[in-house]
């Protein structure tokens, strides 16, 4: 059974599990937006909404960084917060292009910032509930790739965009609930 390592890690078992927690919360409701308003067009709520999920995992990034300081965990964050801008940018310019335009972009930010994820979450492996978001951005590096290729397929659509929220939403939940399980052994 993975455990909590140190008064430094602990503190931010807390506030990690709380972070994911409002994470998959998010995703979820994000995907089923996305769904039942864009699909094969980017539609002004659908340009709203897929640029908002990059700025939301800024935000997300920008309360984790805050929470793990003292852990030295947050260079990756860092990174990750610059990464989400460009993309949140990238993805307002390509939606005038269409949804080829927009699942270029989205898997190119989901390829790197999957790395980022994977990265971060092996750092933290020992505090435990990390091997759910150390899958998730492995996944998220094949799922950005799947974006990139399925741009070019005859009829894209941005509600691959939204399964691939709703599966992060649920590693998000997952590691949550494991890291209340380390915790407690502790």
């Amino acid at each position: 059974m993975t455990t909590v390592d140190s008064p430094a890690t602990s503190g931010i078992a807390p506030a990690l599990r709380r972070l994911y927690f409002v994470r998959f919360a998010f995703a979820i409701v994000w995907a089923v937006l996305l769904f039942v308003t864009s699909k094969s067009q980017v539609g002004p709520i659908g340009v709203a909404l897929v640029v908002l999920y990059p700025l939301f995992d800024v935000a997300a990034a920008v309360v984790d960084a805050r929470s793990s300081r003292a852990t030295g965990s947050a260079r990756g964050l860092y990174v990750n917060i610059a990464i989400s801008l460009l993309a949140a940018i990238g993805i307002a310019i390509a939606s005038a292009s269409g949804v080829p335009g927009v699942l270029r972009v989205w898997g190119a930010w989901a390829i790197v910032a999957g790395l980022v994820q994977l990265i971060v979450a092996v750092s933290r492996r020992k505090m435990g509930g990390q091997w759910p978001m150390i899958l998730s951005g492995g996944i998220s590096v094949l799922a950005g790739a799947n974006f990139v290729i399925g741009a070019s397929a005859a009829n894209p659509s941005l509600s691959t965009v939204a399964g691939y929220a709703v599966l992060g939403g649920v590693f998000f939940l997952v590691s949550a609930i494991r890291l209340g399980r380390a915790a407690k052994a502790n």
